[in-house]
């Protein structure tokens, strides 16, 4: 796990929040800056994936390798069905569905880093 890329996948995720947030008190759809937020946020955990697996295969195990490996399949898939959930809702709450998931996902990738970083069993 590389700490810039959580810091990273922090920051979009906080500021796609933000944006989501701001429709649902402007009572507006979220539109392209959601969506275009959204798909940054996608591309770090991808890449975050893809340096836990290569990780995981060159012979690195956090203690916890299940749980680990359920938290990273999770955090890459939490993003699309934020976006996917928030394009079909018609009402201005798509921004906080949108917010909701953006949130969840920062605590899945701060518990992704302390679960390769705890000491080993």
């Amino acid at each position: 796990m590389t700490p810039a890329l959580a810091w990273s996948a922090t920051a979009v995720a906080v500021l796609v929040a933000l944006a989501g947030l701001a429709s649902t008190v402007a009572r507006r759809r979220i539109g392209l800056v959601h969506l275009a937020g959204a798909a940054v946020l996608e591309v770090l955990l991808v890449v975050q994936a893809v340096v836990a697996t290569v990780a995981l295969a060159g012979g690195q195990r956090p203690p916890e390798t299940a749980t680990f490996v359920g938290y990273l399949a999770g955090v890459v898939l939490l993003p699309v069905a934020g976006v996917l959930w928030s394009r079909t809702e018609p009402s201005r709450w798509a921004g906080t569905v949108l917010a909701v998931t953006s949130l969840v996902t920062v605590v899945m990738v701060w518990r992704l880093v302390q679960l390769w970083e705890a000491p080993g069993a």
